[in-house]
């Protein structure tokens, strides 16, 4: 059987418009220059990652705290960097590495 036509059900579905657009902008902005800098995905090898990726992201953070707002480097918002490191650490927490 099925349901009558022109019924969608959403219902327990995530909303994902709701996600700003510049945000998703920021972090393949800040994700590219990442991956022509040093190489694709290889942010999820670097050792000690959980720790580097947390003093990345307050190192980002403090600079916009103190009133620069874009990374000299990159010429990105700091704040778009630090969306990058917390995205990083979120995927640690759920995708703990694997201990040699």
């Amino acid at each position: 059987m099925g349901t009558e036509a022109g019924v969608k059900l959403d219902d327990g579905k995530l909303f994902m418009s709701l996600i700003p657009p510049e945000t998703i902008i920021g972090l393949a902005e800040v994700l590219t220059f990442g991956a022509n800098k040093y190489t694709k995905n290889g942010w999820q090898t670097v050792p000690e990652a959980q720790d580097r990726y947390k003093d990345a992201l307050l190192r980002h953070f403090y600079a916009f705290q103190s009133g620069e707002t874009h990374d000299p480097e990159s010429g990105l918002h700091h704040l778009k960097h630090v969306l990058v490191n917390a995205s990083f650490l979120l995927h640690f927490e759920e995708n703990p590495p694997e201990v040699e």
